[in-house]
């Protein structure tokens, strides 16, 4: 396997050589080479941006065929980049006249306290991500004049509220962390001839304890809606270093056991108060 992985791919790194080694099989959700020439934009110095696995593949399929799509994944996984690209995709094949990009102001975990400058120097550290996945596909002098312009447009989702989101590609990002009534919001700003990507990871929701996520709930009532498509990503397609797999795999693990104690608590507190 290995020298026929060298001989498709002309190198490979150490932690590839390590995986097979210990007779992992790393590249074995990755696309087929028949899929692998399917580029959807040329990033930054023509470098062709293609879906990396299959998952990815199927959420790029989804995103053609319905007008709303939930891309649900662990972090790493390319759901955000994916979507990002294919609204870039859009908009120099002018499908739409502009790119909407917006997440619930939400810190992970931390309080960044009080931030010096302007509105929009408040507000970009929780939009940074979303600035790195353009950075990636777009010039700098063109992102700079698309984020003049307003073609780009990148902003908290509660500047989302009383708008008419038309003719655009928007993506909500982190949609775990938004409340039903935040998730709700958005997507009644859709216009006409709008096209939407909503990304979320449910395990790593950032609200309040007392606070449920808006995604379960919009992905349980409107994904058997015709337009509308979910799209479920694993820890099988991250795309970054090779431990992310594996650190994902075991909280999921933990999580799952976790779910099973409490489930058998409450059966046996059930049981004694009979």
């Amino acid at each position: 396997m290995m020298v026929g992985m060298l001989r498709e791919h002309k190198e490979l790194s150490l932690h590839t050589v390590q995986d097979l080694l210990e007779g992992a099989r790393p590249h074995e959700y990755k696309l087929a080479n028949h899929y692998s020439n399917a580029t959807i934009v040329h990033g930054r110095g023509g470098k062709p941006i293609r879906a990396k696995t299959r998952n990815q593949k199927r959420l790029v399929e989804s995103v053609e065929s319905n007008d709303v799509v939930f891309a649900i994944g662990p972090a790493g996984t390319g759901k955000t980049f994916t979507a990002v690209a294919l609204a870039v995709r859009a908009l120099k094949n002018r499908l739409v006249k502009k790119i909407i990009l917006t997440r619930p102001a939400v810190e992970a975990g931390e309080s960044l306290g009080f931030l010096p400058g302007d509105l929009k120097d408040k507000v970009d550290p929780y939009l940074r991500p979303l600035y790195d996945s353009l950075d990636d596909l777009l010039p700098a002098e063109k992102l700079h004049k698309f984020l003049e312009d307003r073609t780009i447009e990148v902003a908290p989702l509660a500047y989302m509220r009383g708008r008419t989101l038309d003719n655009a590609f928007i993506i909500l990002d982190e949609a775990q962390n938004c409340s039903t009534g935040q998730i709700k919001m958005f997507l009644t700003r859709l216009g006409p001839t709008a096209k939407s990507v909503i990304t979320g990871d449910l395990s790593q929701i950032d609200l309040p304890r007392n606070q449920t996520s808006g995604l379960y709930k919009a992905i349980e009532l409107l994904t058997n809606i015709n337009g509308i498509s979910k799209v479920f990503l694993t820890a099988e397609d991250v795309v970054r270093h090779r431990l992310v797999r594996e650190i994902i795999i075991a909280y999921d693990a933990e999580g799952q056991r976790l779910r099973a104690a409490r489930e058998a608590a409450k059966k046996d507190n059930e049981e004694k108060s009979e």
